[in-house]
């Protein structure tokens, strides 16, 4: 399989030397090759152990900030608000 380092270093906005194009190249088709060696697996849940299943935590949102700790450590706090730098004109 060719690989067309030129291009994928123009999409990155990356430029290479001709000596690392070519070694780009040949490392990316060495990972193709290696990916498509991999054996394919069965959806059959064959990997799921049934004796430790993984049991996702529950979403809850709580509320561990004081806003007055917060703003006790910015450099500069107006109306109950860190003052920034203006950004824009």
């Amino acid at each position: 399989m060719k690989i067309d380092i030129p291009h994928l270093a123009k999409l990155s906005r990356l430029t290479f030397s001709p000596e690392e194009e070519a070694k780009f190249e040949k490392e990316m088709e060495r990972i193709v090759e290696m990916v498509e060696r991999l054996p394919d697996l069965d959806a059959s849940g064959a990997l799921i152990d049934p004796d430790h299943p993984m049991e996702l935590r529950k979403d809850q949102a709580v509320d561990r900030t004081n806003r007055a700790e917060l703003l006790q450590n910015a450099p500069e706090v107006q109306a109950g608000c860190v003052v920034v730098p203006k950004v824009v004109d």
